[in-house]
């Protein structure tokens, strides 16, 4: 078990390493005060609660942050999980120290109506504290590194629910913030749980072609240093393996199997000036053969992270490819620490710059009127994406998602050309506003006094949030009227594609509770965020399926019970010794073949009902099937008869979930996973795309009852673009 001496210890050295002229007495006295909070908490593995803060510090010290940060890693936990306040913690140890205390801490679910919205606030509490000091999101980034390292004492769905939270938001937030060290150990321990028999065989291949590798590495670095040494280039130069989790993405990306990949190798060459770099990259192409296309020079324009090198790749006399990175020493130092690497070179920057931090206030203004999950979207499209950086005819550079188009670049420079553009030219010539941009294009927009605003393609057009963003601001303002007809009219074709029964939104006891479930007073209201695009039918549709379909099986129980059907007491059905046929009991029917009717899959719990059919004894069906909806027709009713569930049933139930889903790369993989987890023995599962980026995957799989098959689809709705579930046929 690992102790708290080992730990202080630990922290102690680093920070003499790193930052001899830090202030030890605050330090301990911060130790002191946290280890007295905490004294009563253990950790997973029963070790004392203290030895995370102080991990969490050592991690700030790592990064070369000031005093004031490793107080607040030191007492991050101390507000949110004692009974320390923030006013204690900033007499004690000053203002700064407090708020960044209170930045890192999480605000309380008890007022927010679903895990979803508690996230979203607590993401924007982060990053309205990160627009005020940069240090909050540090603190943070290291408190999620150090429990990512420390995985293995969770249990296995919160392994999984923290690393798919880790590959989202925290080591994309790395990436952009130019932490590209801890980027890569935040993405390596997440795969080791997410896919573990993939990460596994990685780590076997790597482990086993070891000795090779590291030859052909110092082969490669030897040439390089011997070249550079030879025209008096002082350097420094290493070969590494690429990380297991680019590895990884690679092989997905490529469909590949690992032995096939070869562009798994990457050598730095680390020189003390810039004329140096660019020195070196032309020696690199005298000794290798260039790679067309590959060459990307990240010095002159370093990408918005701050980030600074010179990538090329290149292929040796052994036919293998390889990247080569070239940067000076204080590139190379943000390249690993990001930010944190420019705490030595700037005053004051713990304050947010006004150009570094630009996409951050971008991003708050922009989720004013988000729901949670189009706020965590937002986050993966304004800071996640990689960048395409295009040119004003100025010579402005604008830096705008991968994919973007002329109507992301008009709403990037402002709402009032994009509001009134009416065509763009790239390059000095007339382009379509759907044209992709590309590095170094030239975009100028033409727009026009009378222009009648965006048009509603337009959301389906643009690339970044802030272009779909200020477009949908545009028509909540404009248009509340035709918002209206347009989200009726979604809203009520959705319905009708998923078989639901509009009628039920009007029902006096169930529409309030879907209001309330879709966050909206009244119904026009919905149809005119629709309407506006801040809500898609969809997702407002998948919402409330489950809560309407509940409401109509009820409704149907009512019906089935008043129905002229004969209902048997339990009592007089154990006098009749009645038979249990597949965990079925039929009522007046001492002995048939029973069968579970394919259209509606029924499991244990369901509402059902029986059909005697022709030579094949009764169907099973749900009351709430189609096929039974018309049981009380005359012509039919002498052949429908009461049906139970028997009391015990060990034998499994087969079902079919099918999940509407927004396509994106892995969904499938996240399925899998998420059954697998829930240790359920799945039949089959496929997916298949739809227009529109829409995906519908279906599941065949194995249940004891509707209790576990309701689990299970909660379970589904959790992952990530999974937008709504209904029960499929067999």
């Amino acid at each position: 078990m690992e102790t708290f001496e080992a730990h202080y210890d630990s922290m102690c050295a680093t920070i003499r390493k790193r930052m001899p002229n830090a202030d030890m007495a605050v330090i301990e006295q911060a130790v002191e005060y946290a280890r007295n909070k905490h004294k009563e908490q253990k950790r997973k593995d029963g070790s004392p609660y203290i030895i995370h803060p102080l991990a969490v510090a050592e991690i700030v010290v790592e990064m070369g942050l000031d005093t004031d940060a490793i107080l607040g890693a030191l007492l991050h936990d101390c507000i949110e999980d004692t009974d320390a306040s923030r006013e204690e913690i900033s007499n004690l140890f000053g203002s700064s120290v407090a708020q960044l205390v209170d930045g890192v801490t999480k605000l309380t679910r008890a007022n927010f109506s679903s895990t979803e919205q508690a996230q979203m606030e607590n993401l924007r509490k982060m990053f309205m504290a990160m627009s005020k000091d940069i240090r909050v999101v540090l603190i943070k980034i290291a408190d999620r590194l150090h429990n990512m390292r420390t995985m293995q004492y969770q249990t296995p769905e919160k392994q999984i629910s923290k690393c798919r939270e880790t590959m989202d938001i925290y080591a994309p937030l790395a990436h952009r913030l130019g932490m590209q060290k801890i980027k890569w150990e935040l993405e390596d321990i997440s795969l080791r749980y997410l896919d573990p028999a993939d990460y596994n065989n990685i780590m076997s291949y790597l482990n086993a072609h070891k000795e090779q590798d590291e030859a052909f590495m110092n082969t490669i670095q030897n040439t390089i240093n011997q070249r550079l040494t030879s025209i008096g280039i002082q350097n420094t130069s290493y070969g590494r393996i690429k990380h297991v989790y680019s590895i990884y993405r690679k092989m997905q990306t490529q469909d590949k199997a690992i032995d096939q990949l070869y562009d798994i190798y990457a050598f730095r060459v680390i020189v003390d000036t810039i004329p140096d770099c660019y020195n070196v990259l032309g020696h690199i192409h005298d000794l290798f053969n260039l790679v067309p296309g590959r060459f990307k020079d990240y010095i002159s324009t370093p990408k918005p992270n701050m980030y600074q090198s010179l990538h090329t790749t290149v292929i040796g006399s052994q036919g293998i490819p390889f990247e080569v990175q070239i940067r000076t020493w204080e590139m190379h130092e943000t390249a690993e620490y990001g930010i944190a690497a420019h705490w030595k070179y700037k005053q004051g920057a713990g304050e947010g710059n006004e150009r570094d931090f630009e996409w951050v206030r971008r991003l708050l203004e922009s989720q004013q009127d988000s729901d949670a999950e189009e706020f965590v979207q937002s986050l993966k499209i304004d800071m996640f994406d990689d960048e395409v950086f295009v040119y004003t005819p100025k010579g402005r550079i604008v830096s705008l998602p991968a994919g973007s188009t002329p109507i992301d670049f008009a709403y990037a420079i402002h709402s009032g050309v994009g509001n009134s553009m009416i065509g763009a030219k790239v390059n000095n010539r007339i382009a379509n506003i759907d044209t992709t941009l590309n590095n170094g294009d030239i975009i100028e927009i033409l727009t026009s006094r009378g222009a009648k605003g965006p048009s509603r393609d337009w959301l389906n057009i643009c690339k970044s949030n802030q272009a779909r963003t200020k477009i949908k601001q545009w028509f909540k303002k404009e248009k509340r009227e035709e918002n209206v007809a347009h989200g009726r009219s979604a809203f009520e074709a959705e319905m009708k594609r998923v078989g639901l029964p509009l009628s039920i939104t009007i029902d006096p006891e169930v529409g309030p509770q879907l209001l309330k479930k879709l966050s909206f007073d009244d119904w026009e209201d919905m149809y005119a965020a629709i309407g506006y695009g801040g809500l898609t039918a969809v997702k407002a549709v998948g919402r409330i399926r489950d809560d309407i379909n509940r409401a109509v099986k009820a409704q149907a129980n009512d019906k089935l019970t008043a129905s002229p059907l004969r209902t048997v007491p339990d009592s007089e059905a154990v006098k009749r010794n009645r038979h249990i046929v597949n965990g079925v009991i039929v009522e007046d029917i001492d002995s048939c073949m029973i069968k579970f009717a394919k259209c509606c899959a029924p499991v244990p719990g369901d509402a059902i009902i029986g059909f005697i059919t022709k030579g094949f004894g009764v169907s099973v069906h749900r009351c709430d099937c189609p096929n039974a909806a018309h049981r009380d027709d005359p012509i039919q009713s002498a052949r429908w008869v009461r049906v139970r569930w028997a009391n015990e049933s060990a034998q499994p139930f087969e079902t079919t979930l099918e999940l509407d889903c927004i396509t994106r790369d892995g969904l499938l993989l996240d399925v899998a996973t998420t059954m697998t987890t829930a240790r359920v023995r799945v039949k089959e599962l496929f997916g298949k795309d739809l227009p529109g980026g829409k995906s519908i995957f279906t599941v065949k799989f194995e249940v004891a009852d509707v209790t576990e098959l309701d689990a299970i689809r909660n379970k589904l709705l959790n992952i990530r673009d999974v937008v709504g579930s209904r029960r499929g046929q067999n």
